[in-house]
């Protein structure tokens, strides 16, 4: 995953930032993606059925950084894309990057 996000950063135009990120209480999203002043947490998942669970650590990273980041992402093995909350789509990893 990380190298295929890598590759999609080193391919753009407009350069973008890859990062991690985590809470001092232990929170944490496996990537964000920073482009044009706005943030994209991104959530991995190896599960075949995205469930809301898997992805409380986007919302609480969308609530610190408001309206910078105002979707997350949760990447996972199945093959179906959902919206798990109005601000968190559930995708295929195959079918995004």
């Amino acid at each position: 995953m990380l190298h295929d996000l890598l590759a999609w950063r080193d391919a753009r135009v407009d350069r973008a930032e890859l990062a991690y990120w985590r809470t001092t209480i232990g929170e944490e999203v496996d990537f964000v993606i920073e482009a044009g002043g706005k943030l994209l947490p991104i959530e991995v998942k190896a599960a075949s059925k995205p469930r809301l669970i898997d992805c409380p650590h986007l919302r609480t990273f969308r609530q610190e950084y408001g309206r910078k980041a105002r979707a997350g992402l949760l990447l996972h093995t199945g093959r179906t894309i959902e919206w798990l909350t109005p601000d968190a789509l559930a995708a295929p990893w195959w079918r995004v990057l």
